[in-house]
């Protein structure tokens, strides 16, 4: 063999094996998750998985990948045609939040979550983020709040029809372990649960499938941060491609279909910032995947 033919074949070799080594998107992979939202699942993005972007980039790109739903976060900028201190953000004046929705539909992304997003003890200014989430269509709000808000938190859900999901950041915040959030929602209504962040629970050391089971047998599952990570209980653990981490993915879908759990899921992709569009691409089309795999094996 000649050298040239031998750098030939060892290039040729190189590149086959860096194809194997990445997750790959199937050529011939659908975009969105149609036997997912079959079952009543609705994956959309968490607007913070872009958030060096801009609200309406992030509407973009989860356009882009075929999803029809997303999370938004207060703080994030706009828009790129306005000065930086436009954010989204519950203090928005109407107009604003007019122009947010003709973009929203303009994209055909509805807007269903808002948070993290704090919720005051004091009713009057709670109202602001109801009033905001139910002029803007929001279903659920997605928050922190302190156990002892949650009677009048609770009696707002009911008022206005929406719902809070709370949030687990990993260890030492206040929810962090899923035990916690079981003992301060026991004497409110099921307009209250967990937005179950699966990535936080692994960081923790808590199993995801331990955390899901529970919450579900409880039917306190509003929504989820859905999330597989590289490693098991370390803080600094990133994400990865469904289905190809630490946090028992297939497992976590497999206890949430068998509980009939319907709702949303937001994908909070926090790694490779920049360019997170591909990643995410191949962790919507691992969760059809899974979603097709859970159908198969019931019928």
């Amino acid at each position: 063999m000649t050298y040239k033919a031998k750098v030939i074949t060892v290039c040729a070799l190189a590149v086959g094996l860096a194809c194997m080594a990445v997750p790959a998107l199937a050529q011939d992979a659908p975009k969105g998750c149609p036997t997912a939202e079959s079952i009543g699942w609705q994956l959309g993005c968490q607007a913070y998985s872009f958030n060096k972007f801009t609200f309406y980039e992030a509407v973009d790109k989860t356009a882009s990948l075929g999803l029809k739903w997303i999370e938004a976060y207060p703080g994030q900028r706009l828009c790129a045609d306005k000065p930086e201190s436009v954010k989204f953000e519950h203090s928005m004046p109407a107009e604003l939040q007019k122009e947010v929705l003709e973009k929203l539909k303009s994209a055909n992304v509805t807007l269903v979550n808002y948070g993290v997003v704090g919720l005051s003890k004091d009713e009057a200014d709670a109202r602001k983020v109801f009033d905001f989430a139910k002029a803007m269509g929001i279903k659920t709000i997605v928050s922190e709040p302190a156990p002892a808000a949650l009677p009048m938190l609770d009696k707002l859900c009911t008022e206005y029809g929406v719902n809070i999901a709370i949030h687990n950041h990993p260890k030492p915040s206040m929810y962090w372990d899923y035990k916690k959030l079981l003992d301060a929602t026991k004497g409110v209504s099921k307009h209250i649960g967990s937005c179950s962040d699966t990535g936080h629970w692994s960081r923790s050391g808590i199993s995801p499938v331990e955390a899901i089971t529970a919450l579900c047998e409880a039917k306190r599952i509003v929504s989820l941060h859905f999330k597989d990570l590289n490693e098991f209980g370390n803080p600094e653990a990133h994400d990865v491609a469904w289905g190809t981490g630490k946090s028992e993915a297939k497992a976590v879908l497999a206890e949430l279909y068998k509980s009939g759990f319907k709702g949303v899921f937001s994908i909070e992709y926090e790694y490779n910032w920049e360019n997170s569009v591909p990643d995410i691409a191949v962790c919507v089309a691992n969760f059809e995947k899974m979603a097709q795999e859970l159908v198969a094996a019931k019928k």
